[in-house]
């Protein structure tokens, strides 16, 4: 005659043969002994949510499957899309009617889970978002608000933008002014050496803007003395006399080299001397 293995219940130690039971990480547990020790606690009715129950569970809280309903409506959630707010959860109408941002193009509601454009504060549906110019959808592309209205990136620069005067295209940002004309930054060059001048001291002849190297070399008159440039621009002092013109520091006698600025001086032929190197010649 065989002994039956015994079969019971881990914590009570009431025989489970042929009664319902409940395995928990490979042990066996009587219902009533499952539910005191493994059962949570419903959220909706504080009562114990028992095995003969399907447990809806969010976020580490808990309801019976009649409990799990809208805080505001009392629809059921099951199987239904639905929001949390302030430990509430409500289904998405409710949700939508009381916490969810209008559109403010169509005025409708912006439902919890929808696509949608947020910009200083005012909310659209995503293809509610349109360019002010061709009312196209801007979706995630850039866009540049004016007047009130928002443009594509190519609708503005075709409606507002400033087009430089150098290279004819679209000044979206920054750019300079020159003689009531636009330019990009980088466009506005010297005529003669093309160096950027944004940033730089520089001047103009007949309309075309020149830095002073540039300036200097071209048109500048040329000191008697070094025969470099002479160009007020650049702060330079300078002596004039009959037509021709020297660096104060390059005014001075041709023998001595004594500096002439300030004091008497005779000339020789081309040459200028101090009075002493003068008398002697």
């Amino acid at each position: 005659m065989s002994i039956m293995e015994r079969f019971d219940c881990h914590y009570c130690k009431d025989s489970l043969l042929g009664k319902k039971y409940i395995m928990k990480e490979d042990t066996q547990y009587c219902t009533k002994c499952y539910e005191n020790l493994f059962a949570n606690c419903c959220e909706g009715c504080s009562l114990a949510i028992g095995c003969d129950c399907k447990d809806m569970s969010y976020k580490d809280r808990h309801w019976h499957e009649k409990c799990f309903k809208c805080a505001k409506c009392s629809r059921s959630l099951v199987e239904k899309a639905f929001a949390a707010k302030d430990d509430l959860l409500l289904c998405t109408e409710c949700y939508a009617n009381d916490y969810s941002s209008k559109c403010t193009s169509c005025k409708k509601t912006v439902m919890p889970g929808a696509r949608k454009m947020e910009y200083k504060g005012n909310s659209w549906h995503e293809t509610c978002f349109l360019c002010h110019r061709c009312q196209q959808p801007i979706g995630t592309k850039s866009f540049i608000p004016k007047d009130n209205g928002y443009f594509c990136v190519p609708c503005f620069e075709k409606q507002f933008a400033y087009q430089c005067c150098a290279c004819k295209k679209a000044i979206t940002t920054g750019g300079v002014t020159y003689q009531d004309k636009p330019w990009h930054r980088e466009c506005f060059l010297c005529i003669s050496c093309k160096k950027q001048l944004p940033g730089q001291r520089f001047t103009s002849r007949e309309n075309y803007p020149y830095c002073l190297e540039c300036f200097s070399n071209l048109y500048a008159k040329k000191c008697v003395g070094c025969t470099k440039p002479i160009t007020s621009l650049a702060g330079a002092k300078y002596i004039s006399f009959e037509e021709r013109q020297w660096h104060s520091e390059c005014f001075s006698c041709v023998e001595c080299s004594v500096s002439l600025v300030g004091r008497g001086f005779l000339t020789q032929r081309d040459n200028i001397l101090c009075t002493d190197c003068g008398r002697e010649k």
